[in-house]
């Protein structure tokens, strides 16, 4: 699912759902079980898996109509990665502490089950990220967006891209955008994130909020000593380059999930993806700014 497909309409009735689960909570585990016995009741079939072996659990989502994400937002963040490109929509069953994105909590999913197979509620499309890990055997940092990525790997993201010292020190960190060369940082690390992601480690960062249905990203330094030490809100056409120099050690995280480590000079390059995760809200539209005060003042329900 694009971006430019937003209307895009749900199935009538729900026929496959999957159940990906937080492996290390039990209560969590023991809802996946029930869940799934009341889908068979209701000759639903399903599948479920370990949120945590996206591997195991990305094959089975082709055919699936809906996705239940038993956790918190680390476990929605797993189930995005999972179900990219497909974009099919997702629950999430908050058994966290904030729950920034999940819908319901364990008690309601029970009672709203029948509703949400019907396709009943409303979707919200939210913006993610694509980082490309381009060879090491690039020597620009530049290339205009038209040219050949040649062996670069993808890696999609919900939340952020952040490219972090992998020890406790400064590195000094290349940024260009659109084959503008912005500043030579020198920090703990560079956040990309998405509006998703602004009520995370970039807002942790001091970085600012963003709607969640906006399709603008942010740059945001972390712990700044040279360069830009304010966020940049970028337009959803930018492309950014970061490339960490002078042979620091570095690593790319990925929500803050996978990390995969930085060869020397290595570059990364972060864009919006042209997929979408797609969240069926049973909630009103505006439930975000209720959401944002009361979690962010530390009672969350």
């Amino acid at each position: 699912m694009t971006l430019e497909a937003c209307n895009a309409r749900l199935p009538l009735s729900m026929k496959r759902v999957g159940i990906l689960y937080h492996p290390r909570l039990e209560k969590a585990q023991n809802l996946a079980n029930k869940l799934e016995s009341l889908l068979a009741a209701q000759e639903v079939s399903s599948w479920q898996c370990s949120a945590w072996d996206e591997d195991k659990a990305r094959p089975q989502v082709a055919g699936t109509d809906l996705i239940l994400s038993l956790g918190g937002d680390g476990t929605i963040l797993h189930a995005a990665r999972i179900i990219t490109p497909l974009s099919v929509p997702i629950v999430g069953i908050n058994f966290g502490k904030l729950g920034f994105i999940t819908e319901l909590n364990g008690r309601e999913i029970l009672a709203k089950l029948p509703d949400l197979l019907e396709g009943n509620g409303w979707v919200e499309e939210r913006a993610m990220l694509e980082a490309q890990l381009l060879p090491c055997h690039c020597d620009r940092m530049s290339r205009s967006p038209e040219q050949s990525e040649g062996e670069a790997i993808s890696h999609p993201a919900l939340n952020d891209v952040v490219v972090r010292s992998t020890t406790v020190r400064l590195v000094n960190i290349e940024v260009e955008i659109d084959s503008e060369a912005i500043a030579s940082y020198r920090v703990d690390g560079i956040i990309i994130a998405t509006a998703t992601g602004s009520t995370a480690y970039s807002l942790a960062a001091g970085g600012p909020i963003l709607h969640p249905q906006s399709k603008e990203f942010i740059l945001q330094p972390v712990s700044c000593h040279l360069g830009l030490t304010h966020s940049l809100v970028l337009p959803p056409q930018s492309i950014v380059n970061l490339k960490v120099a002078g042979g620091d050690k570095a690593v790319l995280s990925l929500d803050g999930q996978i990390n995969l480590p930085l060869s020397g000079e290595q570059q990364v390059r972060v864009k919006l993806s042209p997929y979408t995760s797609r969240f069926l809200r049973i909630h009103q539209p505006t439930y975000f700014y209720g959401s944002l005060w009361q979690k962010l003042r530390g009672k969350a329900a």
